[in-house]
């Protein structure tokens, strides 16, 4: 044992990915249908942690990999966070907010009859919550190193009993997830006789705004939709659109007739091309150029997301283009846009130099409390807040923030990893030291402000009725630890856990801070 001892704290690196590597292999283990994915990176980290005190690599990794984390969260998310505040975010945060408060309750609740200070009583509320931020303010607060005892006992707790909480309430509730709703459509319409001798343009200026013609058969010919193409009775029309959209193209210009074009690819082709020229990226489609042969862009898929191709969408790395082009040209228009899958890993350093530099200012900003005291949003809420501003704005002149969903699922999984093994490989020595100083009642005093947590906001968000997957996202941003997210999505393979994060995890990283300064002043 000493000599693993000595080789692990030889190379904190070394402890750093074998924890890594031991615990995502242990998390795919399922037991009773229970498995904890990344979050079982924390047993691993603990026990190399326990048997190599000294193996913990420097705090700027774990630093690192939590601002990794929460900015791939933030940009990503951006568009969806904005536009759930004008819907249920302040629901969310609410809740999230009696779960903050009744945690904090319960463990001033204990401390008297457990023996423990009100310093002890904070730690135990930010381990629960694992908040460093709010460790880091009670520290200043209570001017001693009792708060970090807490926190050092309740911190396991607080990654580890959310997981194990919303894979049982999972498992009684039952949850059905709807599939993703269809945001997009491809319809092929035969034209009936009311708008006979209609041109192109005058059929595209009656339809809805999120409907285009793409393609048109005539005389029994494909053929690109030119505005002043003049149309007859039983033409055939291409058309992309959103579902609504098409529904109400079918009542303006005729019947569905699926296959018309589509069958005859003779003249016309669809091709599917990536765009990884840096030349098209942050250009609008109006303003791309197009190759020396006629070209119609559909659509767009972005990541798992389909946009219609409309004049003002920017074109940024890894999106894919769904084209109508005349058969026999498809490798000359794989060559003119770039056709490589390396768009889907290319990112912009400098957009995320600047996001994340921006996003650390912000969270240095001291916010006035009164009376003197003032908290900041940290190194994780600074970088989150600005984060999800970016991805709402998307780009900033020549700088695009947004990166392929491939590339921000790598640097947001690796960021994960990082914070994880580092921060458990610090805790594995104290936790034990702590248990063994305090004994069992301060274990079972974590468990039980985490467990006031996590059930006030589960019960309470069944009893408000929010979808099952956005309040798994609520609580892991209630209870703030990444691998409570991916656990989490795990459980609910949606994007609604994370945006649920990205709403709560800020607003109640500020609660958590300003709850304990208050407590302990």
């Amino acid at each position: 044992m000493d000599v693993i001892r000595t080789v692990l704290e030889s190379s904190p690196m070394l402890a750093l990915f074998l924890a890594i590597a031991a615990g995502y292999a242990l998390g795919q283990v399922s037991i009773a249908g229970v498995s904890f994915g990344a979050g079982a990176v924390l047993f691993t980290g603990l026990l190399i942690g326990a048997i190599a005190p000294k193996a913990a690599p420097p705090a700027l990794v774990g630093t690192l990999g939590l601002l990794m984390f929460v900015y791939s969260v933030g940009i990503q998310y951006g568009p969806q966070f904005v536009a759930s505040l004008r819907g249920p975010g302040l629901k969310y945060m609410s809740l999230a907010a009696v779960g903050v408060l009744a945690s904090l309750a319960v463990a001033v609740l204990l401390a008297r009859p457990l023996g423990v200070s009100l310093d002890t009583a904070a730690g135990l509320f930010a381990g629960s919550g694992t908040s460093t931020p709010t460790l880091q303010a009670a520290l200043a607060a209570a001017k001693n190193q009792d708060p970090a005892i807490g926190y050092s006992v309740a911190y396991p707790f607080g990654v580890i009993g959310p997981i194990v909480l919303m894979t049982i309430m999972a498992a009684l509730v039952k949850p059905k997830f709807a599939p993703p709703a269809q945001n997009l459509r491809v319809a092929e319409l035969t034209l009936e006789s009311k708008l006979e001798g209609r041109t192109v343009g005058e059929l595209s200026a009656i339809l809805p705004a999120d409907v285009r013609i793409t393609a048109l058969r005539h005389d029994h010919v494909n053929a690109l939709p030119a505005l002043d193409a003049r149309l007859q009775t039983g033409d055939g029309l291409l058309l992309v659109g959103s579902p609504q959209g098409i529904a109400e193209a079918g009542r303006l210009l005729g019947h569905e007739e699926p296959g018309r074009l589509g069958r005859d690819r003779r003249d016309y082709d669809v091709v599917r091309v990536y765009v990884s020229r840096a030349a098209f990226i942050g250009k609008p489609i109006s303003a791309i150029a197009l190759p020396d042969f006629p070209i119609s862009i559909g659509y767009v898929r972005r990541g798992d997301v389909e946009l219609i191709a409309s004049p003002d969408l920017t074109i940024e790395f890894g999106d894919r283009l769904v084209v109508v082009a005349p058969t026999g040209k498809h490798a000359d228009l794989r060559r003119f846009f770039g056709d490589s899958i390396k768009g889907n890993a290319e990112m912009s350093f400098v957009s995320i130099g600047v996001g994340m530099a921006l996003g650390l200012l912000l969270g240095m900003i001291p916010i006035p409390l009164g009376g003197g005291r003032s908290f900041s949003l940290g190194v994780a809420g600074g970088p989150l807040v600005m984060a999800l501003v970016l991805g709402w704005i998307g780009r900033s002149g020549p700088i695009g923030w947004r990166m392929p969903v491939v590339a921000n699922l790598v640097l947001r999984n690796f960021g994960l990893s990082l914070f994880i093994g580092a921060v458990a490989l610090g805790a594995g020595a104290p936790f034990v030291q702590a248990v063994a100083a305090n004994g069992l009642s301060i274990l079972l005093a974590g468990a039980a402000v985490l467990v006031t947590l996590v059930m006030t906001v589960l019960l309470g968000g069944l009893l408000l009725r929010i979808p099952f997957d956005d309040l798994l996202g609520v609580c892991a941003g209630s209870t703030g630890n990444p691998a409570i997210l991916s656990a989490a999505s795990r459980i609910a393979p949606t994007e609604r856990t994370d945006i649920g994060y990205a709403i709560t995890f800020p607003s109640m990283t500020v609660a958590k801070i300003v709850a304990v300064q208050v407590l302990l002043s």
